[in-house]
């Protein structure tokens, strides 16, 4: 795709790129060929980027493993996970109050090395993640939690999760529709594209909206997050959307690319 002048001029005023990793950089756990390039020459530019997944299935120390193992070498600040926007959420608005986690158990783990409160039985606060190893028992507590009254979080919206060879499967936003079938409600969610990710991100940051730029494959999180902010998001099309998803969509990225390879060149 030709990038206008106006388009690169966005970039041009960009100091840190915060990458979606599914979709994006890899699929599954094939490391994408471009990838490597465009981090070099992200750093060669005097600029920085980070991670931020909001997939909810695995730990923040996880991701800095996979990365290292596809030889990304990064800092643990450099790894935003959508969970740590629910904690901090939690430790900032509901201090001290029980909850209960639908998650695997690296989710559960992350939460209780914040110092977050997990219990089985009558919780104030009923948290949603990716729960790849969802069970009927925990469905249903859950559900019987939320009629009852509890407050209720979910911690990612995606519908789906990418996998290799173009697959896909059901992630928390999925989950989140069988709660709402049982219980007649659903969550608030805190990753992407929620107002609470985009100002954590600013936050972790530390740079003006203006200087980010959100690179991600999906319209309704990576894109959907920046939108009506100062902050660029720019949709790459090796992941979950199409042209014809762009065409569909109310929410418009800034800059569209093939994929990370396209950018690299504009940088």
């Amino acid at each position: 795709m030709e990038m206008p002048e106006s388009e690169d001029a966005m970039l041009e005023n960009t100091k840190v790129f915060v990458l979606d990793m599914d979709g994006t950089i890899y699929l599954g756990r094939e490391l994408f060929p471009f990838t490597k390039d465009f981090l070099s020459k992200v750093t060669e530019t005097g600029r920085t980027f980070y991670f931020f997944t909001n997939n909810s299935s695995k730990s923040q120390q996880a991701y800095i493993e996979k990365l290292d193992f596809m030889e990304i070498k990064i800092t643990k600040e450099q790894m935003m996970i959508s969970s740590h926007v629910m904690i901090r959420f939690l430790m900032e608005e509901h201090h001290g109050k029980s909850v209960y986690v639908v998650g695997t158990p690296s989710l559960l783990e992350e939460f209780r090395k914040f110092g977050i409160t997990l219990v089985q039985e009558d919780p104030d606060i009923v948290v949603l993640g990716f729960d790849t190893t969802l069970t009927y028992e925990k469905l249903s507590k859950a559900c019987s939690f939320i009629r009852s009254g509890c407050l209720y979080y979910g911690i990612n919206p995606d519908l789906n999760c990418p996998m290799e060879g173009g697959t896909f499967i059901p992630d928390c936003g999925s989950m989140a529709k069988l709660v709402e079938a049982s219980t007649g409600r659903y969550p608030e969610f805190f990753g992407k594209p929620s107002r609470h990710t985009l100002d954590y991100i600013i936050r972790e940051t530390g740079c003006r909206p203006e200087e980010i730029a959100i690179v991600g494959d999906r319209i309704y999180t990576d894109i959907a997050v920046a939108d009506g902010s100062n902050v660029t998001s720019i949709l790459v099309l090796s992941g979950e959307s199409t042209m014809e998803d762009v065409e569909k969509s109310s929410v418009k990225p800034d800059l569209i690319v093939n994929d990370l390879s396209e950018l690299t060149m504009h940088l």
